[in-house]
């Protein structure tokens, strides 16, 4: 059984807090299924955005977790910022989480697939 995606997000909300870090919900979608983008920003400026993995990324061992692929990185945040307009167009009950994860790394934070 998956936990909803409101569930979900408090969760990670509260693990960045608990590593220092900070974290706020800039678009808020369906509670009970919405797809997560999550957009990380560190000290110096620099950003990448995280979406949902294909559902080929997924395996037997681990169908319940949820696994997120590095869309888009770098300081260009008008190209991120219209990637997440293009996804919200496309489906309109995505979440997006920013986090400055602070002394907890990313990838402890978030399942990522590798490409």
């Amino acid at each position: 059984m998956r936990v909803t995606t409101d569930l979900w997000v408090s969760a990670l909300i509260r693990r960045v807090f608990g590593g220092g870090g900070f974290a706020a919900v800039m678009r808020k979608g369906a509670a009970e299924s919405g797809a997560v983008f999550v957009l990380t920003r560190d000290r110096l400026g620099t950003v990448e955005l995280f979406g949902p993995a294909p559902q080929t990324s997924y395996d037997q061992a681990r169908p319940d977790e949820r696994l997120f692929v590095r869309l888009g990185d770098g300081e260009d945040q008008d190209a991120l910022q219209a990637r997440l307009e293009r996804e919200r167009k496309f489906d309109s009950d995505i979440w997006v989480v920013e986090i400055e994860a602070g002394a907890v790394p990313v990838e402890e934070l978030l399942s990522v697939s590798l490409p």
